[in-house]
């Protein structure tokens, strides 16, 4: 997996959205050592915070030659937004794009392996990242050690006891993991599954009133 300074040297600029938490993180890198990025941060909804996000910056889509983004964990909603947007720019000019999960980029810059990021994955299920390791989904009686989530990444489940908020902005913490093998080629944008959703199948029948007894 190349890293965003391979990616920046490549590319450059790049446009970077995140709308894992709360809030929409639009990015407009472009040079190696992020010294001049810029960035804009939007609480509105997704669908609108990136576009506001945009205006704020004074990019044109056109002129990024990559797009990268984060795929999840965090809001699915919002993640799914951008990822329509992208794929949408995408098909107007094709160009490199790029995905990073949320949880791996606190990890990386925590750089710390005894510590597990986490973020609510539904159902007292909760997505599970350290560094060195994988995304797993854990159940909360099964989560061990010092824990940290993100800052304003929503939950539905009660977080488990001793859980730490750390912050996630983006400007802060890309320079911090700006050479970890972080992002992942794709031509496909979309919100991270651990696996694919399966469907129950059904035989249709034809109504009929009850036969007379």
């Amino acid at each position: 997996m190349p890293s965003l300074r391979q990616i920046i040297a490549a590319h450059a600029p790049l446009l970077v959205i995140d709308a894992a938490a709360t809030c929409v993180q639009v990015g407009w890198l472009t040079d190696g050592g992020l010294g001049t990025a810029r960035w804009s941060t939007s609480d509105e909804d997704t669908g609108v915070g990136l576009f506001t996000s945009l205006t704020a910056l004074g990019v044109e889509i056109d002129a990024a030659n990559a797009l990268v983004f984060c795929d999840g964990p965090g809001s699915v909603l919002g993640i799914r937004t951008c990822a329509m947007a992208l794929r949408t720019w995408h098909v107007l000019k094709p160009r490199p794009m790029f995905s990073y999960c949320s949880l791996a980029v606190v990890a990386q810059a925590l750089g710390r392996p005894d510590v597990g990021v986490i973020a609510d994955g539904r159902r007292e299920l909760w997505h599970h990242f350290t560094l060195g390791g994988s995304l797993r989904r854990v159940p909360v009686g099964e989560l061990r050690g010092e824990l940290v989530m993100p800052e304003n990444f929503r939950h539905w489940s009660q977080p488990p006891p001793g859980l730490t908020s750390i912050p996630y902005a983006l400007a802060e913490l890309l320079p911090r993991v700006i050479d970890a093998d972080l992002c992942r080629p794709t031509d496909a944008p979309d919100a991270f599954l651990h696996e694919e959703p399966s469907y129950v199948t059904w035989t249709p029948k034809i109504h009929r009133a009850p036969s007379a007894t």
